[in-house]
Order: C-alpha cells, then structure tokens, then sequence
C-alpha cells in the first residue's frame, strides 16, 4: 500500500474534529498510525447543512464527478409541513462548486427524500416530493434540465432504472416518525393491517402504479417466534437485488402496551409474487444484497447471537460474517466486485461513530475514521454516518457534524487501501 504522508497543516486540514489514523492490515505492511493518514475531507459547507441520508442509494454520478445531495437552512427539530429542503449536486473537479438542482416537502432526516441518480443513466436523478396533496417523485435530467413528475413516491429502484417499489410512507410516518413523511395523514390509521395499504409498483417510464403486496396479506403469514395478535402493522426498508430480479422488504409491527418494534425480512418479485420468509426471528436490521441471492443482514440468529449473517435468499442456509471483528449494528455494503464490506457504527461511549471497511478474504477490518456526534444529534434528527462508495470503489462519502460546522458531507480517499 502507498503511504500517505501529511504534514500537521494538512492533517488538521482533513482531520478536523476526527480520529483517522490506519492501524496495521495484514494484506499490507504495518505502517505507522502518526505517519500515515486517510485523507477526509468536507465537500460541503455552511451557513446552511448538507447531507444525503441512506446508505444503499446511488449517491455519484456514473463519472465519479458529481455527488448528489440536500440543504436545509435548521437542525434539532424534526421537519414541518412547510418545510422545504433543496436538492442539489457537488462537483468535486470545479471547487467543490453546489449546483442546485430543485426542491422537496417530503423528506425526514434519517432517510432525506430517497434522492439518487437514476440507475443506468449519466445525467437524470430522482427524488420524492409532496404536490397537490399527494406525495410524488420527480425525474430529472440534470444536463439539460427536463423534468418530469410522476403521480407516486418510490423508495428502490431496479438496476435497469425501470422499475421503483414503494411502502406507504403516510404509514411509517404514523407508525415510526422519522422515517416517513409529513403533511398527509395515514388514511388507515385505526386499522391493524388495512388491505388497502401495502408495497406499490411504479413504471418510472410510464408511471402507472398499483398495489402489489398488502399489508393484510403479510399479516397473515405464519410467524413461529411472535404472537401478533393484538399487532399493528407496517412496511419498510425495501431495496432491489443486484439483478432487479427480487426485492427485499422489511414486515414490522408493533403491540399496543409494548415498547419497541418486531421484524422479520421477506423478499417477492418485482410484481410481488413468491413472498418468501428470509429472518423471521424478530430482529432484522441493516442489510444489503451482495449478489442476486445473498443477503448480509445485522440480526439475531440462535447460531451466533447478534452478528451480521449472510443468508441465500430462498434457502434456509445461513452463516455469521466478521466474527469477532464486525461485532455492532451499522450500515453495510458490498464495494464492486465483494471484496471489501463497508460499514459503521453508532456512537461509542465517547460518541464516536467508527468508519472501516473489512477484508471479506482475509478477515481483518481498516478503520477509516473515528466522528464524532454532539449530543444535540439525536433521535429522529441524529446524524448517522450511513457510508456510501462511488462507482469506481475509490472514495466513500459520509454524513457528519464533527467539523464543527453542522451536518455535512465528507469524502474518505480509499484508493491506497483497495488499490
């Protein structure tokens, strides 16, 4: 591996508020943590503050070039109806320079307004907004300035850039605020597991849509380890597999009287056919598909306990990942070619949150950076670090505070280490 040498300017320059030294990695030699740093560095700055959320989004252009992202003028609070953030570009070969794109009412702070670039294509991205008392997603084509609005929000896309599936998010937004969005009421509100509510298909070249799986429906699928009688149901985190050929979603519920939320993981085809049960054990958490039928998942198995498995979707065969090295809960996923998992932690007891990347072969983790998180960023307006990776695997870009200056976005130079 290359050694990055910085002087003290430079290190205070890219490391304000962090911790970034590299420890020893076995595939390379040992290098000494005072001399060899991983550049970090801000993309973007104040007065306002940037971010762009989830981890599992396509947050660079196919180019590498230009990193999508949102601004708001406030933090500390949960958004209001009339709130409004604006979505907007960084391009990293002119200055940094923010380019502003357009604008949302539906966003929260965990999982901003599901903006990304269209898979497949080099210039459109795609978001989702509130019009005329209804919740939408735009498409826009950043190079010449079309847009084009479709009469339904989507929350994953297909690889072919096709095809989006959504929940209801007027119904996490009841159940889970902060992760759905505001201004509409969920019309269901008072029923259990209403048939009318669930999983919607969306033709993003066409736009029509249509219900495909209910909530009513998944309801009613057996779970051996939890009693949901008395549950109250709903529908979340659902991503694409590597082919578009299933989805992942996540059945939650709540019982009245109990604190807390149950999981259990399922997948279906695009058309919501051939539901099938992944963990049903209760505790589902963060996940990401490594290929078409593999999927890692932070949860709890009676194998190992809490750990990241990695299940063959289909099958019941299941097996731990980072043993004894992955050892927390965080935000995964696979850089190109599987070689590397991308991960992070919440925060510490000093309210560090931890950046690394693990060698899936020789099992051994790079930290690649320490953030950390004043106690003001909390709850449902916390500041996750939700790692993302460009295209070309070189750089990751995070959501952080530590600066000093807010919410903002920050771009890790990995290329020495997956060089």
């Amino acid at each position: 591996m290359d050694e990055i040498k910085l002087n003290r300017r430079e290190f205070l320059r890219y490391t304000t508020g962090c911790t970034v030294a590299l420890g020893s990695f076995s595939v390379h030699r040992a290098l000494s943590s005072n001399r060899n740093l991983i550049p970090v560095r801000a993309i973007t700055r104040g007065p306002k503050f940037h971010w762009f959320s989830y981890y599992d989004k396509l947050q660079f252009d196919p180019t590498c070039r230009y990193v999508l992202g949102m601004e708001v003028g406030f933090e500390h609070r949960g958004p209001g109806p009339d709130d409004v953030i604006s979505i907007g570009m960084v391009d990293l070969k002119n200055r940094n320079h923010w380019i502003e794109l357009g604008k949302s009412s539906a966003w929260c702070w965990q999982q901003g307004c599901m903006l990304q670039w269209r898979p497949g294509s080099k210039n459109e991205i795609i978001w989702n907004d509130r019009q005329s008392g209804r919740f939408v997603c735009h498409i826009f084509n950043v190079k010449t300035g079309k847009k084009r609005t479709l009469q339904h929000p989507f929350y994953t896309v297909s690889p072919d850039g096709h095809t989006a599936v959504a929940p209801d998010f007027r119904r996490i937004q009841d159940m889970r605020p902060g992760y759905g969005y505001i201004g509409l009421p969920d019309p269901y509100k008072d029923e259990s597991a209403p048939k009318d509510s669930g999983i919607f298909h969306l033709d993003l070249d066409t736009g029509r849509h249509k219900l495909i799986i209910s909530i009513a429906d998944v309801a009613k699928i057996p779970n051996p380890h939890s009693d949901l009688t008395s549950a109250k149901h709903y529908f979340n985190h659902l991503l694409f597999n590597t082919d578009g050929s299933r989805f992942i979603f996540l059945h939650r519920w709540r019982i009245k009287g109990k604190g807390g939320f149950g999981t259990r993981m399922l997948t279906a085809r695009p058309d919501g056919t051939n539901i099938r049960v992944v963990d049903d054990y209760g505790r589902t958490s963060h996940f990401i598909w490594r290929d078409t039928r593999h999927i890692l998942a932070w949860t709890w198995h009676p194998s190992h306990g809490n750990a990241f498995y990695l299940y063959e979707d289909g099958t019941h065969k299941v097996e731990v990942v980072g043993k004894g090295v992955m050892t927390k809960n965080g935000h995964c996923s696979y850089l190109p070619a599987n070689k590397w998992i991308l991960n992070d932690t919440y925060p510490d007891k000093e309210r560090k949150q931890h950046v690394y990347l693990y060698n899936v072969e020789t099992r051994t983790k790079v930290q690649l950076g320490s953030f950390h998180l004043p106690p003001q960023y909390k709850g449902e307006w916390r500041c996750d670090t939700h790692p993302r990776f460009s295209p070309d695997g070189r750089s990751v870009v995070i959501d952080s505070p530590h600066g000093g200056t807010g919410r903002q976005i920050h771009l890790i130079d990995i290329s020495s280490i997956v060089a």
